[in-house]
């Protein structure tokens, strides 16, 4: 497993309930800010192995990115149950959810 991959995956795992990060905004604090595809490549392959928090990802917007209806429906459902307000379009208010780690917090 690459350094990036053990980042990325460190840091889904840290996200809190209730606030949700970026694809982009991931990759760049694991260490390729150009690289959110790869954020979603690993967080599909190695999501649940690792039990990550997939449902606390969204894309730049604030908005869910899953297509299918029955994955879309399930993550509202499960960032609702956190109290993250999700509206028709499936958009999240990042300026009130979005989580900013700590530099350097494990």
């Amino acid at each position: 497993m690459t350094p990036f991959t053990m980042n990325v995956i460190h840091i889904i795992q840290n996200i809190p309930e209730g606030r949700v990060m970026t694809y982009g905004q991931i990759a760049e604090l694991a260490g390729s800010r150009r690289a959110a595809r790869q954020v979603v490549r690993i967080l599909h392959s190695l999501g649940k192995k690792h039990r990550l928090p997939w449902h606390r990802v969204v894309n730049a917007k604030g908005e869910i990115a899953l297509v299918e209806e029955e994955p879309r429906m399930l993550q509202i459902l499960y960032l609702k149950g956190e109290g993250i307000e999700v509206d028709a379009e499936g958009r999240i208010d990042l300026e009130a959810y979005r989580y900013y780690p700590e530099p350097g917090a494990d």
